[in-house]
């Protein structure tokens, strides 16, 4: 089973030989010079995988990987997803909520008939640092957020952490596990929606812009959605392959900016929020 520290070994070993190929001349390179030149290689490309857990049964967030890009050829430039489906739903959808794994919390099955694909709720996940609040569309992932509001009533969420926060390439916050490990789910699993089931062979390929404030389910592969979610407290570029369901409110994105700016453990890229983010109280208030 690979840890974060292989997969991070991994990772600057692709970057490194990526700088070796773009200055075959050059036999060795300073430390320093390899180092900065990663982080530009990271931020731009996105070459680590995030994880979104330490266990087999992992739900990633993985960045664009940078040996898919041809390096004699400009790489695509990512754009913003408008958070609008190109086709929208019919007024009601039907949803699948397959059994998957045991249950971290216990939780109903979500309902899966006569699902509503119109509208907005707004919840409000409170911690010590201030409210996170966000708006949930409806239009854009009528099952995602059943499942979310559901689990919401269930108080799923209560007294949970936001395990892991990562920086330097992506900019996310991520929520959602009683286990507090990043491998605990609900029992069950759900598909994809937006920008997945939009997106052909060619766009899942490329990267696209994750915007700030947005909220997306990590997941362990195609429709793999379970309980937990990541917030973008800056822009962030991913595959489409994360179900894009909701945005920050205005109260919101002021906790999450106040909780970013505290960083993450030990100033790590990947790891624990600096101080700790726990989710005493989820509700819907509308």
């Amino acid at each position: 089973m690979s840890t974060n520290s292989q997969r991070m070994d991994d990772a600057l070993n692709q970057l490194d030989r990526e700088l070796k190929s773009r200055d075959r001349k050059q036999k060795t390179r300073p430390l320093g010079v390899v180092i900065a030149a990663a982080v530009v290689i990271i931020a731009l490309v996105g070459g680590i995988w995030f994880l979104a857990t330490r266990s087999g049964d992992e739900e990633e967030i993985q960045a664009q990987d940078s040996s898919e890009v041809e390096t004699t050829t400009e790489a695509p430039t990512a754009e913003a997803l408008s958070g609008k489906r190109e086709k929208p739903l019919d007024e009601t959808v039907t949803c699948e909520y397959p059994e998957a794994g045991d249950a971290s919390r216990e939780v109903p099955t979500p309902k899966g008939k006569n699902i509503p694909a119109k509208g907005e709720v707004t919840v409000n996940f409170a911690t010590k640092q201030g409210d996170i609040e966000m708006t949930l569309d409806r239009s854009l992932a009528p099952c995602t957020v059943n499942a979310i509001t559901d689990m919401i009533s269930a108080k799923y969420y209560d007294d949970t952490v936001c395990h892991r926060m990562t920086q330097g390439g992506l900019s996310v916050l991520q929520c959602g596990d009683p286990t507090g490990q990043g491998a605990g789910g609900p029992g069950f699993q759900f598909a994809n929606e937006y920008p997945t089931d939009e997106a052909d062979d060619a766009a899942l390929a490329q990267s696209a812009i994750y915007p700030k404030g947005s909220i997306a389910m990590a997941n362990a592969g195609a429709d793999t959605n379970g309980s937990q979610f990541f917030i973008n407290y800056d822009d962030s570029e991913l595959p489409p392959a994360y179900t894009y369901f909701g945005n920050l409110t205005d109260k919101g994105q002021k906790t999450i900016d106040a909780i970013a700016a505290k960083g993450v453990k030990d100033d790590a890229p990947d790891g624990a929020p600096a101080e700790e983010v726990r989710i005493t109280k989820a509700t819907i208030k509308s």
